[in-house]
């Protein structure tokens, strides 16, 4: 077959990651060994596949390897004999309620790995790593933690489940929904780091937010009553809709107020509030659909100008009593921005400041509210405070340009 371009490979490898992993926690139940087993075969897939070609089937060969690999070290080690003879001996099941037709190793890995044994933060940090594919840093920027706290965090998880007897055992039919929340949050961190990365050059991860609306399609298409379910594929469609006019034609950010909503997706949309009208049709008492809410006001308005500001201030609230979070309170304070001003919604963030820092959103959004105040002085301060803060590349240019740009004005008029 064709040999692909090296870049085609690392797609290819990072997709089947999920699912091969999958195949082999639930043959083998160790999720350690198994996670050094798919490494090894990853590394020998990088290694042969770009002079030996793709094989026809890449993810069974994969999983040969890993395997291999994993059947070897449990025969080098005596004290696991017997627990080699058990794995081998248990068929690889999936739940009916759950998996998909096309048996989704991947979806039915990321229940496995949402054990109740776990705290629902463990649970969550662990299956990002491990299945999500997102690094130790990425995710401690999704819970605006420092790197070694979350690091600690998914170490104590894996040891956990390591003692733990058959922690990947398949749970019984009425066990699935009881991880599903934990499911649903992880599905949202991974297409949140896709839609707008935290690091690196990109302003996106195309890969990474298209895999979380397939799986959340996926459950849905099995929990179609769902308000949640519902609401956070809604949630997904109606950000996702806005990807064509995120960036400029030099890749750049172009925020939300200067977007040409022309490039919107408006079959994404009409889909996506489609599903918030079903899914609010059983109340405003979930966080995903308080968000998709908010996403259907900013779909239907024809510019910032025309947008319901008064709706979204009034669900930004209600979320805050929801599912408080740093970010929700900045996003509170965009609101009342727009509502009663920036004045006062800097002094709702200055309430909320030991909750807000460390993190570089937060000088990004009060730099925002400063400029929006006229305090040019202030305004420049902070968005270079952020952007020295920021990972992301194109997020840093983003700030730097608007320093700069401010800068100017204030130079013309002193001129």
């Amino acid at each position: 077959m064709t040999l692909p371009p090296s870049d085609d490979t690392e797609d290819l490898l990072r997709e089947l990651r999920p699912q091969v992993l999958g195949a082999l926690v639930r043959r083998f139940g160790d999720f350690a060994a198994a996670e050094d087993a798919l490494q090894e075969a990853l590394v020998a897939a990088a290694t042969h596949w770009p002079t030996d070609g793709v094989p026809d089937n890449p993810r069974g060969w994969l999983i040969q390897v890993a395997h291999r690999r994993m059947t070897d070290a449990i025969r080098a080690d005596a004290a696991r004999r017997n627990r080699e003879a058990v794995a081998a001996g248990r068929e690889p099941t999936l739940v009916p309620d759950i998996a998909t037709p096309d048996r989704d190793d991947t979806l039915t890995l990321f229940f496995l790995c949402c054990h109740p044994a776990l705290p629902p933060a463990g649970a969550i940090a662990l299956t990002l790593r491990a299945v999500g594919g997102l690094t130790t840093a990425e995710i401690a920027r999704a819970f605006l933690l420092p790197e070694a706290t979350m690091a600690q965090r998914i170490t104590r998880a894996k040891k956990r489940v390591a003692a733990l007897d058959r922690p990947f055992a398949v749970p019984g039919s009425g066990q699935w929904h009881d991880r599903l929340g934990a499911v649903l949050h992880v599905l949202y961190l991974i297409f949140t780091e896709g839609h707008a990365s935290t690091s690196g050059p990109e302003v996106r991860r195309a890969d990474l937010s298209a895999e979380a609306i397939r799986l959340t399609r996926a459950i849905h298409r099995q929990l179609p009553d769902d308000p949640e379910v519902t609401g956070l594929l809604a949630l997904m469609l109606l950000t996702d809709a806005h990807r064509a006019a995120r960036t400029g034609p030099r890749g750049e950010l172009v925020p939300l107020a200067e977007q040409d909503r022309s490039l919107w997706d408006r079959e994404a949309i009409t889909e996506g509030v489609r599903l918030t009208t079903a899914a609010i049709g059983h109340g405003l008492t979930g966080p995903y659909r308080i968000q998709a809410a908010i996403a259907v006001l900013h779909a239907q308005a024809a510019s910032t100008e025309d947008t319901d500001w008064d709706g979204i201030l009034s669900l930004y609230r209600l979320l805050a009593r929801v599912a408080p979070n740093p970010l929700v309170t900045l996003n509170l304070g965009v609101a009342t921005a727009m509502v009663h001003g920036p004045a006062a919604a800097l002094d709702l963030i200055a309430a909320h400041q030991d909750q807000l820092a460390g993190t570089h959103r937060l000088a990004a959004v009060r730099a925002h509210l400063h400029e929006m105040a006229g305090d040019t002085t202030s305004a420049v301060a902070d968005y270079t405070l952020a952007a020295n803060g920021t990972p992301s590349v194109a997020e840093r240019d983003y700030l730097i340009l608007r320093a700069a740009r401010l800068r100017g004005e204030v130079g013309a008029d002193r001129s």
